[in-house]
């Protein structure tokens, strides 16, 4: 459900810093502002920095399979009462609170609460949830597909590690919504070449239910920030309809 605040972004009496900001801002935040339900937020106490987890009601009726998660990073001049921004689509909150802790904001203050959106299933997704935070700007985005059309939601993710040390660089994260009962479930599973794991994704988006094969920690290296290698584009299934 949208949130009901004025002004969920504390952005009463500041304007863009330049025209081109403003326009961007529009045009990727403000103008499906009225569909954006605020998932998890912090704010600095000098009131410089604000971080956002939304989820973006309006891409339900866009492009299908689009991610559905929206990070964003208010940076705020209060001398000079205007801001900027930066915001990364995602299709999982655990990668917008990755890219959000690389960008500074504590891990502990950007935890989603209890009652918004569905909770973890089992403590392999508490877990693979709390990697991803902390790991996630260990991997690039390639593609991803969020099939919202019935009442078991599910998100097909493919990355590529950045650490070309990796045996198996590519991933899979495979995201299952039970709303009746309120849980998801969130799963992983690695590939040695790009084509592996673009066909396990075929098969399991038409229907099939391959095994996804194990996946071990990625080695530890230099975080770069989570961000697509490209934008991330929907992997649409074959044979069948949104």
């Amino acid at each position: 459900m949208p949130h009901s605040e004025p002004d969920p972004f504390h952005l009463d009496g500041y304007e863009a810093e330049s025209p081109a900001v403003e326009e961007q801002f529009w045009q990727h935040i403000a103008v499906d502002q009225a569909d954006l339900t605020v998932l998890a937020q912090h704010h600095t106490d000098d009131d410089k920095h604000s971080f956002y987890v939304l989820h973006d009601g309006a891409a339900t009726w866009g492009v299908p399979g689009e991610p559905q998660i929206i990070a964003l990073h208010l940076q705020r001049d209060p001398a000079a009462r205007a801001f900027r921004f930066q915001h990364a689509v995602l299709p999982l909150p655990a990668m917008a609170q990755s890219w959000l802790i690389a960008r500074g904001c504590p891990k502990e203050a950007i935890g989603l609460p209890d009652g918004m959106g569905t909770r973890p299933a089992d403590e392999t997704t508490r877990a693979l949830q709390e990697r991803l935070m902390t790991d996630g700007d260990h991997f690039a985005l390639l593609h991803s597909y969020t099939d919202d059309t019935t009442d078991r939601p599910e998100t097909v993710v493919l990355l590529r590690a950045l650490d070309e040390r990796a045996p198996l660089p590519f991933r899979i994260l495979l995201e299952e919504a039970d709303l009746d009962a309120g849980t998801h479930t969130l799963r992983e599973g690695a590939f040695a070449t790009y084509e592996a794991a673009t066909e396990w994704c075929e098969d399991h988006l038409t229907g099939e239910t391959p095994a996804l094969p194990a996946a071990a920690p990625p080695l530890r290296r230099r975080p770069v920030p989570l961000t697509p290698a490209r934008p991330a584009v929907a992997v649409p299934p074959r044979g069948r309809g949104r």
